[in-house]
């Protein structure tokens, strides 16, 4: 029952993703960035979650894989930030 869960949760989070990012206009999307680190701190929560509740080894190795996914893509949008930043801050004069 656990796994069925979880799989829903999972299906359910990738359809919710996919209609949320791809109604953001790409102008918006360099600004939104930064306040999308703070959701991706909220995924990996619920990644920590999913995987302390799997019952299969199978499900271990993805959760694991979902946190490094989400830890990369939390540090990556940091990076990307603070880069656009910094080309906005060497064009003043």
């Amino acid at each position: 029952m656990t796994t069925f869960v979880l799989i829903i949760v999972f299906i359910v989070s990738l359809v919710v993703g996919y209609k949320i990012l791809t109604h953001i206009p790409s102008l918006l999307h360099t600004p939104l960035m930064s306040s999308m680190n703070a959701l991706d701190g909220v995924i990996i929560l619920g990644v920590l979650t999913a995987t302390h509740l799997a019952t299969t080894t199978f499900g271990a190795f993805l959760g694991g894989l979902g946190i490094a996914l989400a830890i990369t893509n939390v540090f990556g949008g940091f990076d990307i930030t603070n880069k656009m930043l910094k080309m906005i801050a060497g064009k003043k004069r």
